[in-house]
């Protein structure tokens, strides 16, 4: 008995070994997203599923208010990846850096806002804003140029027609029109919804819909980590594909309860209508590939929003590699 006790721990120690090894052969990526929202909800299911595990990564998750803020946490070492709107690589080039950032991987395909009104209305029109108070987004960010480029598309001169409010932080927008602030405010998901069950608003327009195909929200890197990391920004970029993927064909309520533990104080069913309404309108990006036309439209809403810096070319700020390679696979 004594003999068969040393051999099973005999079996067990190497495993035990191999086990370790496994753990600590994990590539640790630290991501920073701008936000929490149910509209990044690829990367919240590549995490609980382990996608970037069986790709050897150890993802480090923060969330970081402000794409300046992100931008600022990329640039000094202190995140590996940034989640953050398109515009804000341009924003950095524009000031003639040696190690750009570069977009590798797109998430978001659309705008993820939505317009919540205060009264509901059913026969809505973007001219029933004229002469009210919106409450719009940070001045530069992507919602808000998108905003704007929505009402410019509509005859509205956001900046004559109505009273633009622009001047409050990105977290303090829903409690601002909770307290009375502006007669239209621009929501992202799960809040959008939560108004409307709480009866505080309506939803009433989707600026995804409204203004085409952009990248809205990507993943992006130094230019020398690009370098330095290829092969783990492959692995990242696979594991996210593959979310992509999922998230593209389950169902709502099934994502929902995935990435559940990312919301915690949501409801699950809040989640999944949620979710829903982002399919439907074909916010999330079906694979991780940042095409040129979407880029050159980027540019043309951040020109009229009187925003674009510099006119920086689609093959200086993007990278395709990536997702060429993982979409080949």
């Amino acid at each position: 008995m004594k003999k068969i006790g040393v051999i099973s721990m005999l079996l067990v120690i190497p495993i035990l070994l191999i086990s370790c090894s496994n753990e600590q052969s994990l590539i640790e990526i630290r991501v920073a997203e701008v936000t929490r929202s149910i509209f990044y909800a690829p990367q919240y299911v590549a995490l609980e599923l382990g996608y970037f595990e069986e790709e050897g990564l150890e993802v480090e998750l923060q969330t970081i208010a402000g794409g300046d803020k992100v931008m600022i946490s990329l640039l000094s070492n202190n995140s590996d990846i940034g989640l953050v709107g398109a515009e804000t690589s341009i924003y950095v080039a524009s000031q003639e850096t040696d190690d750009p950032v570069i977009n590798f991987a797109q998430l978001t395909q659309t705008d993820g806002t939505f317009l919540v009104s205060r009264e509901p209305d059913d026969d809505f029109s973007f001219t029933d804003l004229i002469g009210k108070e919106f409450l719009g987004q940070r001045k530069g960010g992507m919602p808000q140029m998108v905003g704007e480029f929505v009402l410019r598309d509509h005859g509205i001169d956001p900046h004559e027609d109505l009273e633009l409010i622009q001047n409050i932080d990105f977290a303090n927008i829903a409690s601002s029109f909770l307290s009375g602030v502006g007669d239209y405010v621009q929501l992202f998901e799960p809040t959008a919804s939560q108004f409307v069950e709480d009866g505080i608003g309506h939803i009433v327009a989707s600026f995804g819909e409204a203004s085409g195909q952009v990248p809205y929200t990507v993943f992006m890197a130094k230019e020398s980590f690009l370098e330095a990391h290829d092969q783990a920004v492959l692995k990242f970029t696979k594991a996210l594909y593959r979310a992509q993927q999922y998230v593209n064909s389950a169902a709502p309520d099934e994502i929902a309860e995935i990435v559940q533990p990312f919301f915690a104080e949501t409801d699950r069913a809040l989640l999944a209508s949620s979710v829903e309404r982002y399919q439907t309108q074909g916010a999330y990006a079906t694979t991780p590939l940042l095409e040129e036309a979407a880029w050159e439209h980027l540019k043309v809403i951040m020109d009229q929003a009187g925003e674009l810096p510099a006119d920086i070319d689609y093959q200086d700020l993007v990278n395709t590699n990536f997702a060429e390679e993982v979409i080949k696979d």
